[in-house]
């Protein structure tokens, strides 16, 4: 999972590095603030992915004394800097510089050609070749993000894009998705307000819609920390919990659960915590032939001379009972486990704790005895 998630941040990286120096070349060039607010908007997407990475590296961490479960958190702690940090800044940025070009309106004016290479060209065409560039690279950024998070997606039970983003348990793929989407968007509302302006001769469309860009930075980073967050505050594992609640309804030998409970670590460890109750007649089951095993085997160490001994038979006999009452308790605890981990393998741990045994009714204990 780590390495697809990996895949989709350098294949974003590379993208937006190369977006990057391209738009703050063409904002100069052609004076645009939609142009100079999607170079920032990329600068910021090619930080985040870098912090993504490092937050992919040190999550493969494994457990220590330090981190019982592993370094797997520490991935959303880097994706919520990212998010608030560099977008927010990202946003107030792009703000900022909108608000400077207004206050510029009227005393500033775009160059009719731009002298490239000996050749005069006009602003207009040099955005126009770098958006469609960009375009291309986001649109294939997207592509391979949106790939991978279609394939999770068809083995997760949650309906819908939005809702599917939201509740997705990896982050990572989550940001990139979100990123290259929100990326497209802006290249898309960038030339808008270029070619309007332009055509118009009006710098407000070009000035509205870098606005626009800004808005959206800011709005990513507060739909990627609501994302992040989740697994940070010792979210519940649902999936786990209805599981864990089908296993028990079709086993036999438990006749209730009480105070179930799970935490994610991270996308790839769950803890689940529940109390079970037993039938009795489930656990007595055989549990005389168990006994009477324990028994010989614990008689069986002890020297001929003390065989005869009634305090070391009673004791033999005692500890016999207790072994196989446990074992037989230890059997089915492990087939729950299993089952459980079978089903759903990221939950990495999972305790079990015995309250009782609910007595088998005086029918079936009559039967049992006959």
């Amino acid at each position: 999972m780590a390495h697809e998630s990996s895949k989709a941040v350098i294949t974003a990286l590379v993208a937006n590095v190369a977006l990057t120096a391209l738009k703050f070349i063409a904002a100069f060039l052609t004076h645009s603030a939609s142009m100079m607010n999607e170079a920032i908007h990329s600068m910021m997407d090619s930080l985040n992915q870098v912090f993504l990475l490092v937050g992919l590296k040190v999550a493969e961490g494994p457990a220590d004394a330090e981190y019982a479960f592993g370094h797997g958190q520490k991935k959303y702690l880097w994706n919520l800097w990212s998010a608030i940090g560099l977008f927010s800044i990202g946003c107030g940025l792009g703000l900022s510089h909108a608000w400077h070009s207004l206050a510029k309106v009227g005393t500033t004016q775009a160059p009719a050609v731009v002298e490239l290479l000996g050749f005069s060209i006009p602003p207009l065409w040099i955005a126009a070749v770098v958006l469609l560039f960009a375009l291309l690279l986001d649109g294939y950024s997207l592509f391979v993000a949106l790939n991978e998070f279609t394939r999770r997606k068809r083995q997760q039970v949650e309906k819908g894009f939005l809702r599917s983003l939201l509740r997705s348990d990896d982050p990572t793929l989550v940001a990139v998705v979100l990123e290259d989407t929100v990326a497209t968007l802006g290249v898309l509302l960038a030339a808008a307000g270029i070619v309007l302006s332009s055509v118009s001769g009006n710098p407000y469309w070009d000035i509205g819609f870098s606005m626009v860009i800004a808005v959206l930075l800011g709005l990513t980073a507060f739909f990627l920390g609501a994302v992040n967050m989740r697994f940070l505050a010792d979210v519940r594992d649902k999936e786990a919990e209805a599981a864990f609640i089908e296993i028990v309804e079709k086993h036999s030998e438990v006749e209730r659960y009480h105070d179930l409970r799970s935490i994610i670590i991270d996308d790839q460890h769950t803890v689940l915590v529940a109390e079970i109750e037993l039938r009795e007649e489930a656990v007595i089951a055989g549990l005389r032939e168990r006994m009477t095993a324990f028994e010989d085997n614990f008689l069986s160490m002890l020297p001929g001379n003390k065989l005869e001994e009634r305090r070391l038979r009673d004791y033999c006999h005692t500890r016999a009972s207790a072994m196989a009452t446990l074992e037989r308790i230890e059997m089915i605890i492990d087939e729950l486990s299993q089952a459980i981990r079978m089903r759903l393998p990221r939950v990495y741990h999972v305790t079990l704790e015995v309250e009782g045994m609910v007595m088998a009714p005086a029918a079936d204990i009559g039967n049992q005895d006959g």
